[in-house]
């Protein structure tokens, strides 16, 4: 029997091929790559990693190909403490992977491919898994079926889950998460987090009229980010305004995971207020930007703690 873990994070785990661009192109334009490396990715496999960092017991429930990226992503989950017992391959699929194009600035644009990530199913083990954990994190990039028997299981109690919207519906459609689900799934939900564009993608609105729009649909707790503009926070206890923290940017990729893993570990795992999540769940996100790939500045506990003591 497999031991309980304190967040399973469900969706994709994949190799990122990351190149370092002169410039983001226009439609019919172009641009130089200057440099080019492999990291790796997949907002499931970043949420399992940047919690495992901060000193919790996580696992994934992903599905790979059957070929070289899916033993380098394996591998590089069990160097970093995340359970794989959860992993499976998929014969018939190349393993997902994304090619991510960086500016100077840090900016970036990431196009997706490979199929076996979309083709995930939960099987009866991996549900006594979820059961089991303290904590579901998952994402809009999740195939429709899963996240539809997550709303089930959350619906009826067997499961704590976060949700993070990730992506704007046109990017989500006849691969992933469909509108329909993210109805369902809402008034059940632990703590759901979306950005701007993927918010505004979804209702149509942004900040305090999303989040009106979002409490109306039953979500009592959640987090909508603007990137330099810092995130709205809000539970019953009302909306908290938390501001980014300026730091030098390297590469911006990553950063949302970063900050989902920090409302999480405060928020939900360790009971903090709002305001002391999002500051914390800020700061990771900044630290993040500070190195290269999705992952370069996912820290521990304490480093974030220093960084935000030094800013106090």
């Amino acid at each position: 029997m497999e031991e309980p873990l304190e967040v399973v994070s469900v969706g994709s785990a994949l190799v990122d091929e990351e190149y370092l661009v002169s410039n983001l192109p226009e439609p019919d334009a172009g641009a130089y790559v200057h440099e080019e490396s492999v990291g790796f990715g997949g907002v499931a496999a970043n949420g399992a990693v940047g919690l495992s960092r901060l000193g919790h017991d996580t696992g994934v429930v992903v599905q790979l190909g059957n070929d070289d990226n899916a033993d380098l992503v394996e591998a590089n989950l069990r160097e970093e403490g995340v359970s794989t017992a959860r992993v499976r391959y998929d014969d018939e699929e190349r393993s997902t992977y994304c090619m991510v194009f960086r500016d100077p600035d840090g900016e970036r644009t990431i196009v997706t491919g490979g199929g076996a990530a979309k083709n995930l199913e939960l099987t009866e083990a991996d549900e006594a898994a979820l059961r089991s954990a303290e904590v579901v994190f998952a994402n809009g990039f999740c195939p429709d079926r899963v996240s539809r028997r997550l709303a089930e299981l959350a619906a009826d109690g067997e499961i704590r889950l976060v949700f993070d919207l990730a992506s704007t519906l046109d990017e989500l459609a006849d691969r992933a998460t469909e509108r329909e689900t993210i109805d369902d799934l809402l008034p059940h939900l632990a703590l759901f987090v979306a950005n701007e564009v993927s918010i505004d993608s979804y209702l149509g609105v942004r900040g305090e009229e999303a989040i009106e729009a979002l409490r109306k649909r039953g979500v009592s707790r959640g987090a909508l980010t603007s990137g330099e503009e810092g995130a709205l926070l809000w539970d019953a206890e009302g909306v908290v305004e938390v501001s980014a923290f300026d730091v030098d940017v390297v590469d911006t990729t990553g950063a949302g995971d970063a900050f989902v893993c920090g409302l999480i570990h405060e928020w939900l795992l360790a009971g903090e207020s709002a305001a002391e999540a999002g500051r914390f769940g800020a700061a990771a996100g900044a630290f993040n930007c500070t190195e290269q790939s999705a992952r370069g500045g996912m820290v521990d506990d304490d480093r974030i703690r220093t960084f935000l003591a030094e800013r106090s």
